[in-house]
């Protein structure tokens, strides 16, 4: 993925913010699987502030994925829109490892709850713009 790319797609993730203000979050976690490494730090940078600023951890690959998985119990478990695009044409998901080639969001979400527990939060979206309204939505709705 390309610097413009990367910015655009940012921008729209811009776009899906509002200025109602956020409460606290800083109590809770969200754990996102995604693509590409440069687009992950830079949502890390700017989804916390408007989310009540909730612990956010960004990885690309299963071996960094199955670890956090198992290091906490995780508010939200958030599947970033490349990874729901690359589920959503059939393709295998980048940063699988032996154990988890060829998956798609199912295995991936089997794998969730077997390690969250069934009443884990999970946010996906293909678009960049919904990421914002929905992970608000999931915070909102834990105690």
């Amino acid at each position: 993925m390309t610097m413009d790319s990367r910015d655009i797609l940012i921008g729209r993730i811009k776009d899906g913010i509002d200025t109602t203000q956020m409460g606290d979050n800083s109590n809770k976690g969200i754990l996102v699987r995604g693509c590409d490494p440069e687009m992950g730090r830079r949502a890390i940078k700017l989804l916390p502030q408007v989310l009540g600023n909730p612990e956010m951890v960004a990885v690309t690959n299963d071996d960094d994925f199955i670890t956090e998985l198992q290091r906490k119990k995780w508010s939200v478990i958030h599947f970033a829109p490349g990874a729901c695009r690359y589920d959503a044409i059939k393709s295998p998901i980048p940063g699988s490892r032996s154990q988890t080639k060829g998956w798609g969001l199912a295995e991936y979400k089997n794998l969730v709850r077997k390690h969250q527990g069934e009443d884990i939060n999970i946010v996906e979206t293909t678009d960049e713009r919904q990421i914002v309204p929905l992970l608000r939505k999931a915070l909102e709705s834990i105690n």
